[in-house]
């Protein structure tokens, strides 16, 4: 594996971190305080080519590789994982799955318009269907030459910001998950609804709502690959979505290290800085190290993807690994601040709360141990 990083790589990385320097941060506390979806800068950011990086530029889409899409992850993560969370949604679970499994007719549709500019959502999450993707109770009822779609998701990421939805529902109870369909649905179309937007701990700036299906007609050609294939094209998806959150989770450890050294090196107690004080120097220590093996991994898995290998086990892994390093970093990065970490003037706080719900969604810590259990015991 190359660790030198290409100089257009370099170059998505530097303009990933201007555009969150000098857009996403100034009013970042303030879309945290209420909840304000970053909706100017979300559009900006799809001007720059940040929304659809692997998509091929055929599709309008910026033909990048997945390092180069995880680099930029991390960079805006380190501010603003609100905003981050959209992008990663857009690329990695929409854009990718439809690029992936879509028809042509689709790809004009649809994906070319999301690469450019748009935003989607993925739904997969309903009231009892969190973990066991299995257990959908949305259905899709076959009438022919349409679906008739009726249930609920909740926990929808862009729930409320995006005009095309990616929607799995159940068509055949009877084959469990091989009676599972992934539906194309615009916003608009009668009988869809978007609920209320949750009132969440972190990512308070992510549009995340519950939607609601009643007799909602989806033509036939908006289903995603064959009859029944809906589960596998989940799966599949979120097994590249973890690389995205894996490199959010990277990026708010980063940032939050980072507000942490600065505040150390500026900051005396006991007449000296606290980078003085051997305590201070070992919590430095080891964020660092546990930030640098999770950027390791995310790098590997990266890298397996864009060599075509197998990188489930990986992607897992630094799913895993990334979510709950930024746990432990941020927690240490608000204990370095003392009191001043407790406020939202020093951000720390807000990157602490952030940082959770990397360990939950698309695909809980527990999930992630499960992955890589069977992948280990495969052979």
């Amino acid at each position: 594996m190359d660790f030198n990083l290409s100089e257009e790589q370099r170059a998505v990385q530097q303009a990933a971190r201007d555009f969150a320097t000098t857009e996403l941060l100034p009013e970042v506390i303030e879309r945290d305080t209420h909840q304000k979806f970053p909706a100017e800068q979300i559009k900006k950011m799809g001007e720059l080519g940040f929304m659809g990086m692997m998509v091929d530029p055929k599709y309008n889409g910026g033909g990048m590789d997945t390092i180069s899409y995880v680099l930029a992850m991390e960079e805006i993560s380190k501010i603003d994982a609100s905003a981050s969370v959209c992008m990663s949604v857009n690329n990695s679970l929409v854009c990718w799955g439809l690029e992936k499994f879509g028809t042509e007719a689709q790809k004009q549709k649809y994906l070319k318009p999301l690469a450019a500019h748009g935003i989607g959502a993925f739904c997969l999450s309903e009231p009892e269907a969190g973990s066991d993707a299995t257990s959908q109770r949305t259905t899709a009822e076959d009438k022919g030459d349409y679906y008739l779609l009726n249930g609920t998701k909740n926990w929808i990421t862009n729930g409320n910001s995006a005009n095309t939805y990616i929607v799995i529902a159940q068509t055949d109870a009877a084959k469990r998950h091989k009676g599972i369909n992934a539906l194309i649905v615009e916003k608009g179309t009668p009988g869809f609804v978007v609920g209320k937007k949750e009132d969440k701990m972190g990512i308070r700036g992510s549009d995340t709502h519950s939607l609601m299906f009643q007799d909602v007609k989806v033509p036939k050609a908006n289903r995603i690959g064959e009859d029944g294939f809906g589960f596998t094209f989940a799966m599949t998806t979120l097994n590249g979505g973890r690389i995205g959150i894996a490199a959010q989770a990277l990026g708010i450890a980063t940032g939050a290290f980072e507000l942490a050294l600065k505040y150390a090196k500026e900051r005396k107690a006991f007449g000296k800085h606290l980078t003085e004080h051997q305590a201070i120097q070992f919590k430095l220590s080891e964020m660092a190290t546990k930030i640098e093996a999770a950027r390791l991994l995310l790098w590997q898995a990266a890298t397996l993807k864009d060599e075509g290998k197998d990188f489930i086990r990986a992607a897992s892994m630094a799913k895993l690994y990334a979510s709950e390093i930024a746990q432990e970093v941020t927690t240490e990065a608000v204990q370095i601040h003392g009191g001043y970490g407790y406020v939202k003037e020093f951000h720390v706080e807000r990157l602490m709360r952030d940082a959770k719900i990397t360990q939950i969604y698309e695909g809980t810590t527990e999930i992630q141990k499960m992955v890589i259990a069977r992948e280990l015991l495969r052979n």
